[in-house]
C-alpha cells in the first residue's frame, strides 16, 4: 500500500469537517478550547510483533482519548503519524482504525504518512483533540483529599502475560488489547474533582505523580484496590496490580466524603513520597512502581 492508496483509505473513515477532505496539508479547527494530547506507541516497547494490527489501532486512539477522559473532554478529533510498510498489516490496521473511531465517536483531522524501513519497529502517534473540557489537572491535590479509582486495576497487565503465553481468559487479553477510556466517566467528574490522570504506567506511580505533582504525599491501600473477578481467579496478586500498567483508569483527588461509585483507595497529606499499606499493616515500596518504557517480552 502506497501513500495516495492509505489516504485514499482513510477519506473512507470519519473525517472531521477541519480534514478538507485530506486534500490539504492542514487543518483548519473552529471549536473553541482545545485540550490537546499526543501518545506514540513502538513496536517492542508499548505493543508485541505478534499484536494483531487492528488492535494496534484500537489502542492507539484509545490510549489518546484516555488523557481526554481524564481531562472531562469530548473527542473533537485525531491526528495520525504513521509508517507504511507491510500492505497487510496496513490494511488490517485501517480495519482497527475504523471500529475505534467509531466506538469513540471520534474523526480523522489529518496527520501523516512516511515508508518503514525493512526490519524496522513501527513508531505510530497520534494527537488527539478534545473540546468542552473542564480539565482539571493531576497538580490540584489538596491536604486531606481521598485518592479514588474508577473500575478494576490489573486487568491488562495480566492480559499482557496471557499475550506473552500464559494460560488466561479472552476478557483479561481484550483488556490489554482494547482499552476502554472512562470518557463519559471523566466527563461527570471533571467539573467536581480537584485533580485526575489516568492509569496508563501503573496505580502506584501515577499515584505518586500526582502527589508530587501537588506537593503533598499520598498512602495507598493495597486492600481497598478493586479486582475483577476475572483477575482474581488468574492471579489475585493485588501488589502485581498496582504496579502493572495500560489499566486506562482514572485515578482522581477529592474531599473524603465525595460521592462516586469509585473505589477509594488512599488519601493525600502534607508531605511528600508514597506510602504503602495492606489493611492498615505498613508494606514496603516495591522496587519497581510502574511501567517505565523499557522493551516488553
Amino acid at each position: 500500500m502506497n501513500e495516495a492508496e492509505f489516504i485514499a483509505a482513510l477519506r473512507r473513515l470519519p473525517l472531521h469537517p477541519a480534514a478538507r477532505g485530506l486534500d490539504d496539508d492542514t487543518a483548519l479547527l473552529d471549536v473553541g478550547p482545545l485540550v490537546v494530547t499526543t501518545d506514540t506507541l513502538v513496536e517492542g516497547i508499548h505493543f508485541l510483533p505478534t499484536d494483531p494490527a487492528q488492535d494496534v489501532a484500537w489502542k492507539l486512539v484509545a490510549t489518546n482519548l484516555s488523557d481526554l477522559a481524564a481531562k472531562g473532554a469530548r473527542p473533537e478529533g485525531i491526528l495520525l503519524n504513521y509508517p507504511l510498510g507491510d500492505d497487510a498489516w496496513d490494511h488490517a490496521f485501517l480495519e482497527g482504525l475504523a471500529e475505534v473511531l467509531t466506538a469513540f465517536d471520534t474523526r480523522i483531522i489529518g496527520g501523516d504518512t512516511v515508508t518503514l524501513p525493512p526490519n524496522a519497529p513501527r513508531v505510530l502517534t497520534i494527537t488527539a483533540f478534545g473540546s468542552n473540557a473542564a480539565a482539571p489537572a493531576r497538580s490540584g491535590a489538596r491536604d486531606g483529599d481521598a485518592l479514588y479509582v474508577t473500575g478494576t486495576i490489573g486487568d491488562a497487565g495480566a492480559g499482557l502475560a496471557i499475550a506473552l503465553g500464559a494460560q488466561g481468559p479472552a476478557q483479561l487479553l481484550a483488556a490489554y488489547r482494547r482499552p476502554q477510556p472512562r470518557l463519559a466517566d471523566g466527563r461527570i467528574l471533571a467539573p467536581h474533582v480537584h485533580a485526575m490522570m489516568d492509569v496508563s504506567d501503573g496505580l502506584l506511580i501515577d499515584a505518586s505523580r500526582m502527589a508530587s505533582a501537588s506537593s503533598l504525599a499520598v498512602s495507598v491501600d493495597l486492600a481497598r484496590i478493586p479486582l475483577s473477578d476475572a483477575y482474581r481467579a488468574f492471579s489475585g496478586d493485588r501488589l502485581a496490580a498496582a504496579t502493572a500498567g495500560d489499566d486506562y483508569q482514572l485515578l482522581f483527588a477529592a474531599p473524603q466524603g465525595f460521592v462516586t461509585d469509585a473505589a477509594r483507595i488512599g488519601a493525600f497529606s502534607a508531605g511528600s513520597g508514597l506510602t504503602l499499606h495492606d489493611s492498615g499493616k505498613l508494606v514496603p515500596l516495591p522496587p519497581s512502581l510502574g511501567y517505565e518504557h523499557n522493551p516488553i517480552g
